[in-house]
């Protein structure tokens, strides 16, 4: 997507990246909108202030999805070990869709991973999020089964890893 914007979010972009990502989770059925992690998908500004929020944006400025970069031993961090980036919470909003900023996110996951001399990007996702799994296979990362977890009852996330060379 040419016109296509990948920069770290600013406060003003705050309210728009809390309201795409719980937008993405609810339409493809993943929370419901008032469940207790839609709260926490809306809290652009806690992962603002405890990670790096990377947005994409349209020629006119309209935010159409972000994510969230993760350092390992930091709050959001999950699954990451020394040496490693994470990423959480990547979302494109329902009407921003197949046009590529899905990708952009994570290549721009890539870039900051190299920047910041990591071996390699994990995730955890879902077991129920195939669109997703299917966007991280094509762009080689491969399952990491001895990270997959489950936070609360019922919620089983598999992980995934991107290794060297990034």
């Amino acid at each position: 997507m040419a016109d296509l914007i990948i920069r770290p979010a600013t406060e003003a972009d705050l309210p728009a990246v809390g309201s795409v990502t719980v937008e993405a989770y609810v339409t493809d059925g993943f929370v419901g909108a008032h469940d207790s992690y839609a709260t926490v998908l809306a809290d652009a500004e806690s992962r603002f202030r405890a990670a790096e929020l990377l947005v994409a944006q349209d020629e006119s400025g309209t935010v159409l999805g972000s994510v969230t970069v993760v350092h390992p031993g930091t709050p959001y961090a999950e699954v990451s070990r020394p040496g490693e980036l994470e990423f959480r919470m990547l979302a494109v909003s329902a009407a921003a869709r197949g046009r590529g900023v899905g990708e952009a996110l994570v290549r721009a996951v890539f870039d900051k991973a190299r920047a910041a001399g990591a071996t390699h990007v994990v995730l955890s996702s879902s077991e129920k999020m195939l669109a997703a799994h299917r966007l991280y296979e094509r762009l080689g990362f491969t399952r990491l089964p001895e990270r997959d977890w489950t936070p609360l009852p019922g919620v089983n996330l598999v992980a995934y890893a991107y290794g060297t060379p990034l």
